[in-house]
């Protein structure tokens, strides 16, 4: 698959917000553990290799575990993530597949249970952040780093 437009390249100060994002995400409530699980769980729902290929390999010199890594997409069928990351998770589903439902009240509350509203909203930023990200990566085949 040929590469397409290089968006960065083309329009800078476009990449430059987005980098901002990352930078807002850099200083949120949450780990980076979790956030990469985020960008993880979102890039495998949009099929994003580029995104998949690199939050793996930084995920994994964060010390996330590839046993993690490796079931990721089937996270309710394990024990091995926390409540709060299984949260985490069932919002960037939600968020990500939008137009089946969005982010359902009972969800909202679990979130609401378990983080406070700054979280929420850091959370729900770090999620759209990536789904962005994403359709970059997909829409302009970026070749994987």
């Amino acid at each position: 698959m040929d590469q397409r437009i290089n968006i960065n390249k083309i329009e800078s100060e476009a990449y430059k917000g987005m980098y901002m994002l990352e930078q807002y995400l850099k200083t949120s409530n949450l780990t980076p553990i979790q956030i990469h699980l985020i960008k993880l769980r979102a890039s495998q729902i949009n099929g994003c290799a580029f995104c998949l290929n690199m939050h793996s390999k930084e995920a994994l010199q964060l010390g996330e575990t590839a046993q993690r890594i490796f079931v990721l997409s089937a996270w309710r069928e394990t024990t091995l993530f926390t409540d709060a990351e299984q949260v985490i998770l069932e919002m960037t589903e939600e968020i990500t597949l939008i137009s089946q439902h969005g982010l359902t009240e009972a969800t909202y509350q679990k979130a609401k249970e378990t983080f406070d509203e700054h979280t929420i909203a850091q959370i729900i930023m770090c999620i759209a952040t990536i789904n962005s990200w994403n359709r970059i990566a997909v829409s302009t085949h970026m070749e994987l780093i």
